[in-house]
């Protein structure tokens, strides 16, 4: 599965630092759903929020482990700059991790591991876990933004959105790095918006956009855009139009 290179995913995401939070509404639900379904551990002496954003999961993490040392990571300095707790705020790629093996009790990840190459991910994820340590991950599945797929079918040949991974093979993956007691769950969260216009600028302000090989690289026409807007307007709902977010949960320890 080919994933977008790390130029690009840094790029895009240092671009959407500004608007991130404004536009991550589904992000903080999944953030909450991940952070509920976490079994109780032991005493936590540090915890890492790999791929943390703009740090919005710290002061849940923190509030559940308030004697534990927090590693805020991620890929993009400027999402780094907007993380307001205390904590060590650390630039670093998830695929090479810049942490001592055996080094972490907790590593959480919420809705980043789906920009990497995942079993690369999850290898360093179990390099740095202490044994017994706990792995808390949140990721994209296949049906994800379909809603997009669907309203530029026949318009254009550009990719709109990535592959993405199914709950099997996230399992699968999970147990080949080594992983222990893999537990594997899905759930959809559908976000709404009034018009297709303010659908593609909830998807670019959160970075999620432009991201694969084949995207477009010019100015969508009017006329690929009133066709595609005319696609999405039969996906349409009482609440507006809708945006899947495929989520797959994963827990499991070293």
């Amino acid at each position: 599965m080919t994933r977008p290179s790390k130029a690009r995913v840094r790029q895009s995401f240092e671009r959407a630092a500004p608007t991130y939070d404004s536009a991550a509404t589904v992000q903080r639900h999944v953030c909450a759903r991940l952070a509920e379904r976490l079994p109780d551990l032991p005493a936590v002496a540090r915890l890492l929020d790999a791929g943390c954003g703009t740090g919005f999961a710290q002061p849940l993490l923190q509030a559940r482990f308030p004697a534990a040392e927090a590693i805020a990571l991620d890929l993009s300095s400027a999402m780094l700059q907007r993380v307001a707790t205390p904590c060590h705020r650390l630039a670093g790629d998830l695929e090479d991790l810049p942490l001592a093996a055996a080094s972490i009790d907790l590593y959480w990840s919420s809705l980043a591991v789906q920009w990497c190459d995942l079993a690369r991910a999850l290898a360093e994820a179990r390099r740095v876990l202490r044994p017994g340590g706990r792995l808390a991950l949140a990721s994209l599945g296949p049906a994800t933004f379909h809603e997009l797929r669907t309203a530029f079918a026949g318009v254009d040949e550009y990719h709109h959105t990535l592959a993405f991974h199914s709950p099997a093979e996230v399992r699968q993956l999970a147990a080949a790095a080594g992983l222990a007691a893999v537990d594997v769950q899905n759930g959809l969260e559908i976000a709404h918006y009034p018009d297709f216009r303010t659908l593609l600028r909830a998807v670019k302000a959160i970075g999620a956009n432009q991201l694969g090989s084949g995207r477009r690289t010019s100015l969508m026409s009017r006329a690929t855009f009133a066709r595609a807007e005319a696609a999405c307007e039969t996906l349409r709902t009482p609440a507006g139009l809708p945006l899947t977010y495929d989520v797959t949960y994963l827990y499991a320890r070293k």
